[in-house]
Order: structure tokens, then sequence, then C-alpha cells
């Protein structure tokens, strides 16, 4: 891509090293930000700057947060009684748009993959698990719902979780894989077929 200039060129270059942006993408967003107001371009460099100095990660449930705890953690609406466990922050995201879930998250931060040498070590599994057994007694953890990816990994880590649990009397779950709303049978995917039959719940009309 020949850029007449090189400032120009070297925004589009940062630009561009974000996901799913490409730099076609990235050269029409560094030309709007040129287009705009100087107080609106230096606006977006705070809240970055901002962003990438002063945000933290919970201390409970390793959550990104503006404090030591986030708000969720921090709520007493929360159901402290239940916890689900989800890879990364998108997940928690994802779970917390769907406005159904109302008991407390804990990030892994990843899955356990040999193949990319990431061990249970790597992850917050000793975190969780100690948050299990330090839980408070009016407010003791019962159950722990499992909400990882449906991958090899993804089920890896949900056995290994599962059986460090059980140690500890905690009842386990995970989230419920089938059919998405609006699919159809033939194009849905022989895996996810199989676990939605194998996983049926009784039918109500009521």
């Amino acid at each position: 891509m020949n850029i007449p200039s090189k400032l120009i060129e070297d925004a589009v270059t940062e630009i561009s090293r974000l996901p799913g942006i490409g730099k076609k993408t990235a050269l029409r967003l560094a030309l709007h930000l040129l287009k705009q107001n100087e107080v609106h371009t230096e606006a977006l460099t705070l809240a970055l700057t901002r962003m990438r100095e002063e945000i933290q990660y919970c201390k409970t449930c390793h959550n990104i947060s503006d404090a030591e705890q986030c708000s969720i953690c921090a709520s007493a609406k929360r159901d402290k009684t239940l916890i689900c466990v989800v890879e990364d922050i998108r997940d928690v995201l994802a779970i917390e748009n769907t406005n159904q879930f109302q008991g407390t998250y804990h990030v892994l931060g990843g899955v356990i993959s040999p193949i990319q040498g990431i061990g249970p070590e790597e992850l917050t599994i000793e975190s969780l698990l100690e948050r299990v057994k330090i839980a408070k007694e009016d407010e003791p953890v019962q159950e722990v719902i499992l909400a990882l990816s449906a991958t090899m990994e993804g089920d890896t880590t949900s056995f290994y979780l599962a059986k460090k649990l059980k140690e500890k009397g905690i009842k386990i779950s995970t989230i419920a894989r089938g059919i998405p709303v609006g699919g159809e049978l033939e194009y849905t995917d022989e895996v996810t077929l199989g676990r939605s039959i194998m996983t049926r719940i009784n039918y109500s009309s009521d």
C-alpha cells in the first residue's frame, strides 16, 4: 500500500495490528481520525492510555476491573454460592449480555493445552480451589458451572476441574450443548446434534 505520509503509514501499521482489521480498514480509520476535531482524537488517546495503565484484574475472580474487586463480585445482588467458570473475559461479557445469570464468575485465563505448553499451573485453577475452600460460612459455594468451549482443550480442562472440585464435595454442572435457536437440523454438525440428543430434557407443553 503506497501511502504518501510516513506518519499516516505508521498509524496504519499500528491500527492494523488489531484483530480483524486489515490495512485498508486501518487506513480508513486513520483518515477518519485525521478529519476529527483534535479534542476527539486526544480523548481517544487518553482513554486507551488510561485503560492500559490503570486497568486491574479482580482479586477474587480475575475479571477486568477498575478496582481490586470487580463490580460483579462486589454486588450484594449476586448469588455468591454459584460460580461460573469461563476461559476468558470475553466469555463473561457474552454471558452477562444474556441477562440470565445472577451468580459470580471465575476467569481461568485459558484452557489446558499440552500442545501449546499450557498446564493447570498456568491457569487460575488453584485460585478457584482456594476460593471454594475459604468461602464465607454464611455463603458457601454450592455449585460450580463449567462454561468452557466444546473443544478437546475445553473438555480436558473441564474434566480436570471436575475431578478437583469433587474432592471438595461441590456440585458441578456444565452448560447445555445443543441446537441454537432458529437452527435447522440438516445444517447442524454431527457432534452438536449427537450431544443434543444425549443431553435431551423432558418435553413440556405447559
